[in-house]
């Protein structure tokens, strides 16, 4: 299978790419590199590294650890690490409190009513179903790394893959040119809120159906079984018709949450670099990266499983096989590239000792508006309760004259009796309070008033909430969430390991001080003091 798809995928990338890349302008861009190359790898626990270390290649994630520069001590100062939250907040770099993305969906207070982060029916999806790819930057409040680039340098380009539609809105911003993949056609798509037409070279390379070509292999063992950590399978070794007859609601839709999801993403990203000429003339540009299937196959078969170890070596050869084609069209000393993670995960829930230990969210709205009605009288109190915040009905509130802080204050109270919940605060306690360094910072970090719920709550060490076919979640403020990789390769890089602290909020003025323009309009975070010296040369 290996050699096959080797082969396969060699094809493509000659017949699309071969002779794109006579023509180079060559051009000196000032000490600065030409191409930042952002990737995001979600869900993925900073001890991966050393965990499943022995088994990657010296090409994929090693050529990084042992070539780059490696922090050991890469942190997210907020609670709620979600793949939309921090992938905002590293393109802004502001925490979600300032940047405003504080989950995939949120009530307004007004209507009542559910507000998607991507979605928006004003615009139309391009080069799929009609209805289908109606998502943009509608909602995202704060311009990123890349709009700050295209506004100071319009000849810039700035282009972001990933195959949730969710993922590149949130890392794409406003102005760059964004893409994500069809989970019903397995095509590559994207919206009118970015550009008029889908460029003619997707729509060539859409024609290659590498997804049929993917689609049937099996799911086998990349490695001889001995060499594996984990020993727990679920699905690894049925064939690719026992696959298809266990697909998800759409076609394509398992075959993206498996290993070959990344594979889609990878080859994509490699056609845009040469399709766009990326990297090819005096004005820095940015492609930026989020291999989303890491997070699913991680929620599903929890890290102790086979499935997530394979996917990680798979990724790993994914991973190399990108960044030398990259080498290859642009020289290594003038491409940036920055590996990391929005997040990391917990256990599995049903490992060990913590079997059973779930937070049940249907049955806590359900209880918390029982003893709300009994508090304050009949009514549906209880408008959702989404990624740890419970939003309550304002409305009904002030129609019977009721404090609002007074409400929250009691069904905070009443939560904290609920088995697995640790800490609640209130949105009024963190709009009036400060909470300084403790675990009330890093709620109040991911508090956005206009956006968050009326409670905010984090569960005990280990506990995520219940969901269907889902083994592990993230979304806490523990070590195993907010600690993530963070490595830096290529350019002026060198080989260095550091271990100071660094916050994610400063990844992105670091790559504005490296491009030579002003950071993000409201970025506050400090550029990271390791590569200060290699800025100023």
């Amino acid at each position: 299978m290996g050699r096959k798809r080797a082969w396969t995928i060699l094809f493509f990338v000659t017949v699309f790419c071969g002779i794109c890349t006579a023509g180079a302008v060559e051009t000196k861009t000032g000490g600065r590199p030409k191409l930042i190359v952002n990737i995001v790898v979600s869900q993925m626990r900073y001890d991966y590294l050393t965990r499943f270390g022995a088994n990657f290649s010296d090409d994929g994630f090693l050529r990084f650890v042992q070539k780059g520069a490696h922090f050991t001590s890469g942190y997210y100062n907020y609670m709620q690490t979600l793949t939309p939250v921090s992938l905002a907040t590293l393109t802004t770099g502001v925490n979600p409190s300032m940047h405003g993305v504080i989950s995939s969906r949120w009530i307004d207070y007004v209507t009542g009513r559910v507000v998607q982060l991507a979605e928006d029916q004003n615009v139309y999806g391009l080069g799929c179903d009609d209805g289908l790819g109606r998502y943009s930057s509608r909602h995202i409040t704060l311009p990123t790394l890349g709009d700050k680039l295209l506004g100071e340098s319009p000849r810039s380009r700035v282009v972001t893959v990933a195959a949730d539609p969710l993922s590149a809105v949130a890392m794409g911003g406003k102005t760059s040119s964004v893409y994500w993949l069809d989970p019903s056609r397995g095509t590559w798509i994207s919206s009118s809120g970015y550009m008029s037409s889908l460029p003619e070279w997707i729509v060539r390379y859409n024609e290659t159906r590498l997804v049929d070509f993917l689609s049937e292999n099996d799911w086998s063992l990349l490695l001889p079984a001995e060499s594996y950590v984990n020993t727990r399978s679920s699905v690894i070794g049925i064939t690719a018709n026992d696959r298809k007859r266990r697909n998800e609601t759409q076609e394509y839709e398992g075959l993206l949450r498996s290993p070959a999801g990344n594979t889609m993403v990878a080859e994509f990203a490699k056609q845009a670099v040469i399709n766009e000429g990326l990297g090819k003339d005096a004005f820095p540009d940015i492609l930026n990266i989020c291999f989303d299937a890491s997070r699913w196959v991680g929620e599903r078969y929890g890290d102790d499983s086979r499935e997530v170890e394979d996917m990680f070596y798979r990724l790993d050869a994914d991973l190399a096989d990108l960044v030398g084609f990259i080498v290859a069209q642009i020289p290594q000393e003038e491409v940036l590239f920055v590996l990391t993670s929005d997040h990391g995960v917990s256990d599995p829930y049903d490992r060990g000792k913590r079997a059973n230990e779930r937070f049940n969210a249907d049955q806590f709205k359900v209880i918390m508006n029982s003893f709300l009605t009994v508090q304050f009288g009949e009514g549906d109190w209880v408008l959702d309760y989404i990624d740890r915040q419970l939003y309550l009905n304002h409305n009904l509130i002030y129609q019977k004259n009721l404090s609002l802080e007074e409400v929250q204050d009691r069904a905070a109270t009443f939560a904290l009796q609920f088995r697995g919940v640790s800490h609640v605060l209130t949105a009024t306690a963190m709009r009036n309070g400060y909470f300084g360094d403790s675990y009330g910072q890093k709620m109040q970090n991911g508090f956005y008033p206009r956006r968050a719920g009326d409670l905010m709550i984090n569960l005990m060490s280990g506990w995520i909430e219940e969901r269907e076919g889902v083994r592990a979640l993230p979304g806490s403020m523990f070590d195993y969430d907010t600690h993530v990789p963070l490595l830096w390769f290529g350019w002026k890089i060198p080989a260095l390991r550091v271990s100071a602290p660094v916050d994610m909020t400063q990844v992105a003025p670091t790559l504005a001080r490296i491009l030579q323009i002003g950071r993000p309009i409201a970025s506050t975070g400090e550029t990271i003091g390791a590569l200060d010296n290699l800025m100023e040369n």
